[in-house]
């Protein structure tokens, strides 16, 4: 299979994940918004007609500063006398890691000139920083996870069952530790239900980090500070994790190009005998075998990675 062919199934697969991903969307969440908006005027008209004092102008203005107040990282909800900040050293602690770590929520950032400027200097330098300790964190997690494999190998398990088993654990305990405990947590300090905690967690590991749920809300002293913490670890396991899934997507491409070059091979072999031997074609079952050991062969790349790749990997 030609290069500009590959990269234009690639493209087009690529494409067609993306709007298929989009229509999901669309159906999900389009009428909830409408439905939304549609509750949100209507408060509004009810406010002026309860308060005919106020003009729609001022309303609107008011509503205003006050969104302005909150993208900027203040609860208009609290009182003057809050002594709650959003740049003390626990919550600076967890935005400076939000920023090393590419998540950037959003809801907070610096607003002076001397702020910005440091901001510009320290993601430059830290976020390569960042990477470094990702990679030898996650050469950790998986030299532990390779010391498992040759335990179980040394007690006389078959090697197919032991990179088996061995990438199992490593999925189930980090989705233990990782996904479905610290939800818990969340649960308890931020008054989220499970799932909101399970979203939570998966959109801050993976750095896409909208920032429509943010930890440390409710203010609690060194809580955003454990989170960090988190997610350092959180980050390695799934960019691990993510690594693998390439390696098996790869893998698969692989599979496939070989397959059609066998089924081209086989064509011409044919044509040159000028019908004096008949060559069989690739079966569908031969591509099925083909693609069949790509899971244990990602597997067996796993398990064998000297590098952790988090920067191809993570947005």
């Amino acid at each position: 299979m030609s290069q500009v062919v590959s990269t234009s199934l690639m493209l087009t697969g690529y494409l067609s994940y993306l709007l298929v991903g989009a229509a999901v969307f669309q159906a999900l969440e389009q009428n909830y918004e409408k439905e939304l908006k549609t509750d949100t005027f209507r408060q509004k008209l009810m406010f002026l007609e309860n308060y005919t004092c106020l003009t729609k102008e001022a309303v609107e203005k008011f509503v205003e500063v006050m969104t302005e107040a909150f993208k900027n990282g203040v609860n208009p909800i609290e009182n003057k006398t809050s002594n709650y900040s959003n740049w003390d050293f626990s919550s600076s602690f967890f935005f400076v890691e939000t920023v090393v770590t590419t998540i950037g929520y959003g809801y907070l950032a610096p607003r002076t000139a001397g702020g910005q400027i440091f901001c510009v200097f320290f993601a430059m330098f830290g976020i390569p920083l960042n990477l470094i300790v990702l990679n030898h964190v996650g050469k950790t997690l998986s030299s532990c996870t390779d010391r498992l494999g040759k335990r179980l190998y040394s007690r006389g398990m078959q090697k197919k069952t032991v990179k088996i088993l061995t990438i199992i654990f490593f999925v189930v305990i980090g989705v233990v530790l990782f996904l479905a405990l610290p939800p818990l947590m969340f649960c308890l300090m931020e008054d989220w239900s499970y799932r909101e905690g399970v979203y939570y967690a998966f959109i801050t590991l993976s750095t896409i980090g909208f920032g429509d749920y943010v930890v440390g809300v409710n203010h609690k002293p060194y809580y955003r500070a454990l989170v960090a913490f988190w997610i350092l670890f959180g980050m390695a396991w799934l960019a691990l994790l993510f690594n693998l899934l390439t390696t098996f997507y790869e893998d698969t491409e692989k599979k496939i190009s070989k397959v059609h070059q066998k089924r081209k091979a086989a064509k011409a072999k044919k044509n040159t005998a000028n019908g004096s031997q008949l060559t069989t074609p690739v079966s569908e079952e031969e591509v099925a075998m083909e693609t069949e050991g790509t899971a244990q062969q990602a597997t067996v790349s796993f398990l064998e990675l000297d590098n952790l790749r988090p920067n191809s990997q993570l947005a």
